[in-house]
């Protein structure tokens, strides 16, 4: 099955910030050599991408749409967030708030309290 005729050309470049969603902005860019694209000034900023070593995911779809999803690097300092084992806990605790097995405090003198009435049990 041949592609439907594209307006532009061969690919239609779409900037998304997420799936499906109504662009936020547009224009037009020029492929430089070697196929280099710069992103412009601020679309840089608003996504974040004015940090050294972001990156941005490139997809290309079946209806030759191409998708660019920004990528911030995440600190090495906070890799050990985004772990799998880490994420996995996450979604465990998210799992209890949402049915109610969780217990908040008021303050910290509320939640000492809390914690002598455990120990007398």
């Amino acid at each position: 099955m041949e592609a439907p005729a594209q307006p532009y050309g061969r690919f239609t470049a779409l900037l998304l910030y997420g799936c499906y969603r109504t662009p936020v902005s547009s224009s037009f860019i020029s492929l430089q050599n070697r196929g280099t694209i710069a992103l412009p000034a601020d679309v840089r900023r608003r996504l974040g991408l004015d940090v050294p070593g972001a990156q941005v995911e490139v997809i290309v779809r079946e209806d030759n749409v191409i998708e660019l999803h920004p990528c911030v690097p995440v600190a090495a300092s906070q890799t050990w967030f985004w772990s799998r084992e880490w994420q996995e806990q996450e979604q465990q605790v998210d799992a209890e708030v949402r049915a109610g097995k969780v217990t908040t405090h008021d303050s910290v003198d509320a939640l000492l309290g809390h914690l002598d009435t455990l120990d007398g049990e």
